[in-house]
């Protein structure tokens, strides 16, 4: 995972119950077609059996083509599993912690909502990149979206990458290109009846 590319580049998240006799197939065929900085291992379940299972199924595929992989929550999981590293969903509340715990060679992460405050404090802990969200229009959650001015605010101001996440499309992928480090897809990419065109069609809007 490239920090502060030139070009955002794409954190491709898996499905969040995928399939795993075809799920390797289909991600191969994506990350063969279209350049994916990092993929997150994004799951609905906590049972750790699956997780592994589903970790076994993903690594070889995404570490065959150099493309490191970060599992959400978990962090214990990340180095047993062979994974690169964790994404923390509570903002900086266990950065401390985890970064403690994995050392200073992985990839921590911090999901920080629209919150500029957690966002500068997840990076004074030592978080690799911060991620804002959601960053496009949804009325999943509280409603709540994280607005362009605070990936502006942060890529003026801040030396971490921010990534920006949640239902992204087109025209907003295209408006936040210049003030995103990242963009992570997940629903956007999986709900579509063709993932590879719809993955496609979010790399080239980013420009």
């Amino acid at each position: 995972m490239t920090l502060t590319p030139a070009r955002p580049q794409i954190v491709l998240l898996t499905p969040p119950a995928p399939e795993l006799s075809a799920f390797p197939d289909l991600l191969a065929s994506l990350l063969d077609a279209v350049p994916v900085a990092c993929l997150r291992l994004s799951l609905s379940s906590r049972d750790e059996d699956r997780v592994a299972r589903a970790a076994d199924a993903v690594r070889e595929v995404a570490h065959a083509r150099d493309v490191p992989v970060v599992v959400d929550g978990h962090a214990l999981l990340a180095q047993r599993l062979g994974l690169d590293g964790v994404h923390l969903a509570d903002g900086a509340r266990s950065l401390r912690k985890v970064r403690a715990d994995l050392g200073a060679d992985a990839i921590v992460g911090a999901f920080c909502g629209a919150s500029r405050h957690d966002g500068m404090t997840a990076g004074e802990l030592g978080a690799d990149y911060v991620a804002f969200g959601p960053a496009g229009a949804t009325a999943l959650g509280d409603g709540r979206q994280a607005p362009r001015d605070l990936f502006a605010w942060w890529s003026e101001m801040i030396e971490v990458p921010v990534v920006a996440e949640g239902a992204l499309d087109e025209a907003g992928v295209a408006s936040l290109a210049p003030v995103a480090d990242f963009f992570a897809f997940g629903a956007e990419v999986w709900e579509a009846p063709d993932p590879l065109a719809r993955l496609r069609a979010l790399d080239r809007a980013i420009g």
